[in-house]
């Protein structure tokens, strides 16, 4: 008995951290709620808070470690899901092209202005390109946050940061030579051999097991089955490379894009994404911990030089490195601001004592704690670079806009209208976006949409825009009240226009349809995807690639519109 006792106390021990962080967590998220802040400053604020009463070590066992680490392959599993085969070809100019600019442009910039410091070439060289990575986990969470995983900077950001990935496996493969005193040339060999084999097998997976595998659980018919499927995949994934001595989070993407093409992937996704939230706030909740309140208050001078000189010299590298992939201004300040922290894996290389030994550990310690705050305030950054870019992209009237014969008209870019852009984008069919609320004007210019702002609700806008010469006309601002009133005079000028409306319930969806026009009830399941095939047929055309998520596929994203 005294020893059953004694497992149970070493039980409670072990999963206490985990417990506690978990209810700091939900009050940390309310809280960040409540002041209109991202969940991942509340996470991190309450890392921070707690590091700084002296609770570090409370809560850094591994139970928290390994539901963190989770966190964040899940992340990539999700990541993953979204980039099939197809997608990886039509993405391969901005993972491969793009990415490796980005890295050599701030890696290389951060590397020899480390070189001309003084510092060792050897700390130069990891740290420098260390500090050219950014954060997977902040940046991909705030890019779903505000629903951009299909924009032109989400896309883009998302594209840099799968090759990043690679390239911080090479860059702890190069750390592990220095420690080991080993030949570096063969090690970067094998690793790349490694990856691409990790690559075939998912290849593979994708294509000869995802269906049956999935199709042989749909007649088993247990809801928990999927669940523990989904797991089993997005975990093991990132198992299997690991033990390959590549980086977990590498094969948990590979995971998630085996089975982005089959027919079950949004099941999958479903089971997953509850998972993916709960386990990504410890990884965050770890990030607030590492940061060393002591040094804060004991070199805060050096802490925020280092801090403040790497955001604002990693945004400028990133916006370089736009530029030069011939990226507009405004686009490439917002990529740039947005891709401006510092990364995770950055902490583990400069934890490793092989690469923390060749600098002064004050140095290395500031730059931790840099990195840390870096990933705190990246909501804060990225923000003022979104608002930059929006700003900027306010130039002189487009005198082309009337003479565009794009055959596809979006009013309003709500959701829904993303949704729509976003599918015709990938199958290169032009279309003509405009927009009357200044607000999502600004944001759907930010993060790089073809968009105008113009009153479809004028009818004296109508010359301008060229509705009349239109084959598709998409309402998606959620203002049925509009279309009731000029329904008379569109018909009149425009008898053979195709007009589909996104509505935010059956009762609007019924009213739609009593005025010819073909309505999409977004309150239902897959509204977003229903919405772009009536425009693909109306066009007579076939989609040629996925059509990507609708960022909030609800009734309440086209009642907030109107």
């Amino acid at each position: 008995m005294a020893g059953e006792a004694s497992d149970a106390h070493s039980v409670v021990a072990t999963i206490q951290p985990a417990i506690m962080l978990l209810g700091l967590g939900i009050a940390a998220a309310l809280a960040s709620r409540a002041l209109r802040l991202n969940p991942i400053v509340g996470y991190l604020g309450l890392g921070l808070g707690l590091a700084s009463l002296g609770m570090a070590q409370d809560f850094s066992g591994p139970v928290v470690a390994a539901m963190a680490e989770a966190g964040v392959m899940f992340l990539l599993f999700n990541l993953g899901l979204h980039f099939s085969l197809g997608r990886i070809r039509a993405e391969a100019t901005n993972i491969f092209g793009f990415g490796s600019l980005q890295m050599l442009v701030a890696g290389g910039a951060f590397a020899a202005l480390f070189v001309a410091f003084g510092l060792p070439v050897m700390f130069a060289v990891i740290a420098g390109f260390g500090m050219g990575l950014s954060s997977t986990a902040v940046v991909i969470g705030l890019v779903r946050e505000r629903g951009q995983e299909d924009c032109p900077v989400g896309r883009a950001a998302q594209s840099i940061l799968i090759f990043q990935d690679i390239a911080a496996i090479l860059l702890l493969v190069t750390a592990g030579a220095v420690a080991s005193g080993g030949a570096l040339a063969p090690a970067l060999g094998l690793a790349a051999a490694k990856a691409l084999a990790a690559f075939g097998i998912a290849v593979l997976f994708a294509r000869y097991l995802t269906e049956p595998l999935f199709g042989l659980i749909a007649r088993a018919g247990t809801t928990e089955v999927y669940t523990a499927t989904a797991l089993f995949i997005a975990l093991a994934a990132g198992w299997a490379t690991g033990l390959a001595g590549l980086s977990l989070t590498l094969g948990a993407f590979l995971g998630g894009m085996a089975v982005a093409d089959s027919r079950y992937r949004i099941l999958v996704q479903t089971e997953i994404d509850a998972f993916r939230g709960l386990f990504l706030s410890f990884f965050f909740i770890s990030v607030g911990l590492s940061i060393d309140p002591a040094l804060l208050v004991a070199d805060w001078a050096l802490v925020v030089g280092v801090t403040v000189g790497m955001i604002v010299l990693k945004c400028a590298f990133n916006v370089g490195a736009a530029l030069l992939n011939r990226w507009s201004v405004p686009g490439s300040i917002q990529l740039g601001f947005l891709l401006g922290q510092g990364s995770e894996f950055t902490l583990v290389l400069l934890a490793l004592p092989a690469v923390a030994g060749l600098a002064e550990p004050r140095l290395v310690s500031a730059m931790v704690t840099a990195i840390a705050i870096s990933l705190a305030v990246t909501p804060f950054v990225s923000n003022i670079g979104r608002k930059l870019a929006g700003r900027l992209r306010q130039g002189p009237p487009d005198t082309k806009l009337a003479g565009d014969d794009a055959p596809v008209l979006i009013i309003g870019m709500s959701s829904a209208g993303r949704a729509v852009a976003d599918a015709l984008a990938f199958n290169d069919i032009a279309y003509l976006a405009v927009d009357a609320d200044h607000d999502r004007f600004q944001m759907a210019l930010a993060d790089g949409y073809h968009v105008h702002s113009a009153n479809p609700a004028d009818p004296r806008s109508w010359d301008a825009i060229g509705i009349d010469r239109r084959k598709v006309l998409v309402v998606a601002t959620g203002l049925t009240d509009v279309s009731r009133e000029l329904t008379p005079l569109v018909e009149q000028r425009m008898p053979g226009v195709a007009r589909i409306i996104a509505v935010p319930g059956p009762e609007e969806a019924s009213d739609m349809a009593a005025l010819g026009m073909v309505p999409v009830d977004m309150s239902m399941s897959a509204g977003g995807e229903r919405l772009t095939e009536l425009v693909f047929a109306a066009l007579g055309r076939e989609r040629a690639l996925p059509v990507p998520s609708l960022a909030h596929d609800e009734p309440s994203a086209l009642k907030s519109a109107a």
